[in-house]
């Protein structure tokens, strides 16, 4: 590593000594050659040493020759080349911040640096005929020459921030693409042509929706019209990368112009939405029509076919963003691309969203993760400089909207909408970055919202002198038709005859929605990926999810397998001894054992596992122990990985500290691998609730809203044990709130065979819908949280585990989920309470009446039956069954509630407080003490 006694600025420069250096070592001084031999070249190994100081004289060697100036180099002509070195580097690390960029065209800072004359140049040092190592031309030029270019990479219709990048070889390839063309680039007619024309029917199509359909919301892409070209020439870029699969994800602004002319969907049927003719074929369903997605194919210039899905998006904005890199993911895995270059992530991102939304830091930093990259995701701010009715003033504390994306290895282009020529510049570079690099890559483009929030909106209520400004703006269609007009002489016929063309598809295509009197509403379409599997309502039927008794063996016994010379931590040799009991049928099986049979039974059938959460590997509770680490030298082996030649992929991730961005990524793997298993779980069920966003505008209402399956499984370590309030529960009752319609499961899980059988059915059924489990944090290792061998070779999921008391001598029902069984069953050993049942609900959702009658007819009529649950009495399950049930079961049943008191918060903080509360609890249960609903008496 370099050390130096200089100040940082100066560690820059000692680049251009070691480029000189290595070029020909001879021309920098013994002393400078000394030093990077010994420390560079790694003579001595890497050893740390201050570096020479930084004078002419002490850098180059006078008695050779430079490259640059083919005589011996003196002081003076050192401190021209220590000067342009700095102009040059001035311009790489600043030269965005002058840049012309916003086309209102407000102020940018004086920057003295970036001027020549901050420099002290004489005249004849300006003409002077000087080269650089770093710069990427093969012939010397003046120094006002090089200003000049210098100037125009970096300071014209396009600002790079990228002198962030740690890697030299990333900054010095983007210095070299850029400075090679002055960050231009030469378009053929044909290519300007294309242009205009997307930004043409940018423009039409906005009109013409704002004209027919009067007062309709369409949220339009006016002041931003360079989003269409933009897209159109990363489509057409990314197809000549041999990309087969665009996932595209944005908020509303400008998704109906997307929508048409991106994704493909139909100009008629997004007329019939607008109409809204059949308002008795939308009654609690649907979305509006700027928050839908679509599928299609887009054929390229030469022919290729590209798959482009944009995804369905809520009004959370960037929420949809780890969605849209999760079914990237999804599809990478799907077509076997390793090296992620054949699908590709754009998200499309609101300037106020991106710098607000901590989603996006989350998103971002998931970006490089193994578990979770997408090989570099294409970034496009559509920068209207204002978040509704608030200006950047007012939303960010950084300079630029894109501030939160410097924490990544990533160039930012900033570039301005009215010029498209610059935005096709970023836009191949950009793509050209994702395929060398495999990285994220940003494009700021600044434009501005002609209209208001929406068509409805009043923008000169808090914006006058802005909105003055926009209004006598020519749109961007215009002034890039001058230009070509000038350039290369497109007539206005041509421009017309392009206008005229789009404006006559549109008429037809609204006559053509005028014929169908259907409001564009479809029905879930079980086609491709998604043929065979059904959503809907929950099927009648079981689904027999047991395995053979030899299967059970021999897997098993593969999960204790590992190499002879790995070395097992010794904690662990008395686990891998317990389960090699299992396997031999002499011992029960515990929770871990199950999950694990589950998940390596399903993967030897061909079925892809993935799971990811905090600490997934090892688990929360140390039960997991999925991927194992050397003892002694810390390498990793994972069993469940080496199951046969012929099994499926099995990835146990440990995720980073986030939810919402997780689950969300997780939830859009689902979306584009049905066959496969993906859970996710919380390190506590408890931290659900910060990902309560993708719970409620993707998990449990996308079926309705967007006729969208998935079978994501979600694990939530729930349970009172006196670890506070915020490691207890899982909040039931939000979940059984959200239910509806058979729209989610909602499960809770006794024993280790219920667990297999429910994860084996959640994959051999065709019926998907998400999947949430409560499960267990004591009872992990609970002596009675158990299963014999035979329990996992045949059945399946028992919704309802009855009591096998004799009826006629039970004179009390407890009904229960959960831990809470265990207790209520140890107190009803301990004092011989034979007359009381204990009946667990696994299901909680969907919950059949039908099934818990038939469970509770052994007992005779006016029997009480009590709701035990842990939970305060205005959190848990009660208040859903008393809303389904009322205070008697059926007509003939007392029904009643034991918990503890409503409360603010979860639970107590206090240990002891909870034993206490528990032991009044299950004593109430059983009759000491009185219940009392709500607050105590």
């Amino acid at each position: 590593m370099i050390m130096s006694s200089t100040p940082f600025s100066n560690l820059s420069y000692m680049e251009l000594i070691y480029s000189h250096y290595r070029r020909d070592p001879e021309s920098v001084s013994p002393e400078w050659q000394r030093y990077f031999s010994e420390t560079i070249d790694g003579k001595k190994n890497g050893e740390s040493r201050l570096a020479p100081s930084f004078t002419p004289r002490s850098i180059f060697n006078p008695a050779m020759p430079t490259s640059d100036t083919a005589k011996p180099l003196d002081a003076r002509t050192a401190g021209i080349h220590e000067r342009l070195y700095e102009l040059i580097r001035n311009h790489r690390v600043r030269g965005h911040m002058i840049a012309a960029i916003n086309p209102l065209g407000a102020p940018r800072p004086n920057m003295p640096e970036l001027e020549l004359d901050y420099y002290g140049f004489n005249e004849s040092e300006l003409d002077m005929l000087v080269s650089s190592v770093t710069l990427p031309y093969n012939t010397p030029l003046t120094v006002r020459e090089i200003f000049r270019r210098m100037r125009n990479t970096y300071s014209r219709s396009i600002g790079a921030q990228f002198m962030h990048i740690g890697d030299v070889k990333i900054r010095q390839w983007l210095q070299h693409r850029m400075e090679l063309t002055q960050n231009r680039l030469e378009l053929s007619r044909e290519e300007q042509i294309r242009i205009l024309t997307r930004l043409t029917d940018a423009v039409i199509f906005e009109e013409f929706l704002r004209k027919k359909f009067l007062g309709a919301k369409t949220f339009s892409l006016e002041g931003s019209e360079t989003l269409l070209p933009l897209l159109d020439l990363a489509v057409e870029k990314a197809g000549s990368q041999d990309v087969k699969d665009i996932t595209i994800a944005m908020a509303h602004r400008g998704r109906l112009n997307v929508l048409a002319h991106i994704a493909g969907k139909d100009f008629n049927r997004i007329f019939r939405e607008f109409a809204d003719a059949e308002p008795e074929r939308s009654v609690g369903r649907g979305d509006v029509k700027y928050h839908k997605g679509h599928s299609g194919y887009w054929t390229t210039g030469d022919g290729q076919n590209i798959h482009i899905s944009l995804c369905f998006n809520p009004s959370h904005l960037e929420y949809v963003n780890p969605v849209a890199m999760g079914r990237t993911r999804a599809r990478q895995d799907r077509h076997g691309d390793d090296v992620r270059r054949q699908c590709l992530c754009l998200l499309i991102h609101g300037d106020a969203a991106f710098a607000g939304e901590g989603i996006v830091q989350e998103t971002l930093n998931l970006s490089e993760l193994a578990g979770y990259t997408v090989g570099g995701t294409l970034h496009v701010v559509l920068n209207n400089q204002i978040g509704f009715t608030t200006g950047p003033e007012e939303y960010r504390s950084t300079a630029y909207a894109t501030g939160i994306a410097r924490m990544m290895q990533s160039p930012i282009f900033h570039v301005n909408g009215e010029d498209p020529e610059a935005v096709a510049q970023v836009v191949r570079l950009a793509l050209d970055f994702r395929q060398e690099f495999q990285k994220d890559v940003f494009i700021d483009m600044y434009g501005y919202r002609r209209l208001g929030h929406n068509e409805t909106d009043e923008p000169t209520f808090t914006h006058p002198v802005l909105y003055r400004a926009i209004s006598q703006r020519k749109s961007v269609r215009e002034s890039y038709f001058e230009h070509l007009k000038q350039l290369r002489g497109v007539t206005a016929v041509e421009a017309d005859k392009i206008a005229h063309e789009r404006q006559e598809k549109l008429e037809r295509e609204l006559a053509v929605s005028h014929q169908n009197g259907q409001n564009g509403h479809t029905e879930f379409k079980k086609g491709g990926i998604w043929s065979g599997y059904t959503g809907g309502p929950e099927p009648r039927e079981e689904t027999e999810s047991g395995i053979a008794p030899e299967k059970i063996s021999r897997l098993l016994r593969k999960l204790t397998e590992i190499p002879s010379d790995f070395h097992l931590h010794p904690k662990l040799q008395q686990t891998f001894e317990r389960r090699l009991e299992m396997a031999d049928g002499k011992s029960p099986l515990d929770w871990a054992a199950a999950e694990a049979l589950a998940f390596s039974s399903l993967a030897d059938e061909g079925v892809r596992i993935r799971l990811s959460g905090q600490d997934a590997e090892r688990g929360t509770f140390s039960h997991r122990h999925a991927v194992l680490h050397d003892y002694e030298n810390g390498a990793r082996y994972f069993p469940m990985q080496h199951l046969s030649d012929k099994q499926a992929p099995v990835e146990i991730i440990n995720s980073p500290l986030c939810e919402s961005g997780v689950l969300g990524f997780e939830y859009g793997y689902s979306l584009d691998f049905p066959e496969a298993l993906i859970l996710w779980e919380a390190q506590f069920g408890d931290f659900v609730n910060v990902a309560q966003v993708i719970l409620d505008q993707f998990i449990t209402s996308a079926e309705d809203k967007w006729r969208r399956l998935s079978g994501l499984v979600m694990l939530l370590p729930h349970g009172f044990e006196g670890m506070g309030p915020e490691h207890s529960s899982a909040r039931i009752e939000r979940f059984l709130t959200l239910a509806a319609e058979d729209n989610i499961q909602i499960v809770q899980p006794t024993t280790p065979a219920q667990l297999f059988h429910l994860l084996r059915r959640q994959s051999l059924r065709k019926w998907r819908k998400p999947l949430v489990v409560f499960t267990p944090k004591s009872l992990l290792r609970h002596p009675k949280v158990v299963s014999p061998l035979s329990d996992f070779t045949n059945g399946h999921f028992k919704k309802i585990l009855a009591d096998d008391l004799p009826p006629q001598n039970v004179k009390r029902v407890l009904l229960c989920t959960g831990k809470i069984y265990y207790e209520l069953l140890a107190y009803r050993e301990e004092h011989k309470r034979n007359d009381t049942a204990i009946i667990r609900l696994e299901q909680l959702y969907p919950l059949r009446d039908e099934l818990l009658e038939r469970t509770l007819a052994p007992y005779a009529n006016n029997t009480p039956v009590l709701w035990v649950q842990e939970e305060p009495f205005n959190m848990g399950a009660w208040r859903y069954l008393h809303e389904k049930f009322g205070k008697h079961l059926f007509g003939r049943l007392p029904f009643a509630p034991i918990s503890r008191h409503e409360s603010a918060s979860p639970a107590t903080g206090s240990s002891s407080a909870h034993k206490l509360e528990q032991k009044q609890l299950i004593e109430r249960a059983f009759g000491h003490g009185e219940q009392a609903e709500g607050k105590a008496k």
